[in-house]
């Protein structure tokens, strides 16, 4: 039985970028070995363990014969002749397909490290075309690694573009387009990830509201917007930005074709439609208090904050107004139900006092 460290903890490592995680490939051994040896079987499609100490995931090493149209459709070989390049070959990305030994030795038999050095994403062999998934990857790591200088070498995109139009990327279900996308938002560079699927023309498949505007510019202006985004909503605050020009209506059909997540629906939903509305330093008061409504300012202030400070960030004006907001809803907030109530108001009277006071509040600050 021979380990290896494989995939992106070599190629991070090569990169002198921080390893998140660690996986391993083992050769020559079969489950009941593993599991003698006290690894937990956490897989069901094919063997993978964890080790009894550190947590980190062994793979036993296999090969895959494509038996089924999508990502899923494979039959996997894990008996102990399976050869450690048998395993790597099945890789997407040469870079991503390179070995370390117990020894630091590095194992490269498809020239993963050159493609390093020259900063370049290139599948590993034709059985790259047999997972769709791969698409989505590619361009996660065009984006995450954009900042090196990395290219996707233009036979990958070529086939990538292929496979689109094949219909493959067709197969991917929500869950898995939206992990890609949320990887991508983390990594800081959404836009690169946006324009790879452009150029590949399966943005139209994926993200059908984004594809009716995307341009070289725009791509820009967003990247441009993703260096302002820090603290610990900038995921939600990027995907925002990322979206900004789609139309409120659309918020629910992209909702229901990525299985969103509510925070980012909430957000996206109130961004939307009232981020077109405020383009000045004034804003109209009806509007302002709809915007409060909507985001249930009185309940849930959070919501507000996260449009705030998303809105913030798309300019010097914006920012101006954006304090307006902040300070019309603390005196909106501070306003006492109670003495409305003192004055001897009841019913349904109560509900149009309140509204009429904030009104008057954000009135204050906005006229």
């Amino acid at each position: 039985m021979k380990i290896y460290l494989v995939g992106g903890a070599v190629r991070d490592k090569l990169l002198n970028r921080p390893i998140k995680e660690s996986d391993y490939v083992v050769v020559g051994s079969t489950p009941d070995e593993l599991l003698a040896l006290g690894y937990q079987q956490v897989g069901s499609d094919f063997p993978v363990f964890l080790h009894p100490e550190t947590k980190d995931e062994y793979a036993l090493a296999r090969t895959e014969r494509k038996s089924g149209q999508g990502y899923t459709g494979f039959i996997c070989d894990f008996t102990p002749d399976v050869t450690l390049e048998e395993d790597l070959i099945r890789r997407d990305l040469t870079v991503n397909a390179m070995a370390e030994d117990e020894g630091g030795n590095i194992i490269d038999p498809f020239n993963g490290q050159a493609d390093l050095e020259q900063k370049c994403l290139r599948h590993v062999s034709d059985a790259f075309c047999e997972d769709p998934l791969r698409i989505l990857r590619v361009a996660r790591f065009a984006a995450r690694y954009h900042y090196l200088g990395f290219t996707i070498a233009p036979e990958t995109k070529q086939l990538m573009q292929e496979m689109v139009a094949q219909g493959e990327i067709n197969t991917l279900t929500k869950e898995r387009i939206w992990l890609e996308i949320e990887k991508s938002l983390a990594d800081g560079a959404i836009n690169v990830f946006t324009d790879v699927l452009a150029e590949i023309n399966a943005l139209p498949v994926i993200l059908p509201p984004l594809a009716n505007h995307w341009s070289p510019d725009y791509s820009q202006e967003i990247a441009t917007l993703l260096t302002r985004v820090a603290g610990e909503n900038q995921l939600i605050i990027a995907f925002c930005l990322w979206l900004k020009e789609i139309q409120p209506t659309e918020v629910k059909t992209l909702s229901e074709r990525l299985r969103l997540p509510n925070a980012y629906v909430d957000a996206l939903s109130l961004f939307t439609t009232f981020a077109p509305i405020f383009t000045h330093n004034q804003a109209p008061v009806e509007q302002v208090l709809a915007l409060f409504n909507q985001a249930d300012v009185w309940r849930r202030p959070e919501r507000l904050n996260l449009f705030i400070e998303t809105f913030a960030l798309l300019g010097e004006e914006h920012s101006a107004l954006a304090r307006k907001l902040q300070s019309a809803a603390t005196k909106t907030t501070a306003i006492d139900v109670q003495a409305i109530i003192k004055q001897g108001f009841k019913g349904a009277e109560i509900k149009q006092q309140l509204a009429r006071a904030r009104e008057q509040a954000i009135a204050g600050i906005f006229e």
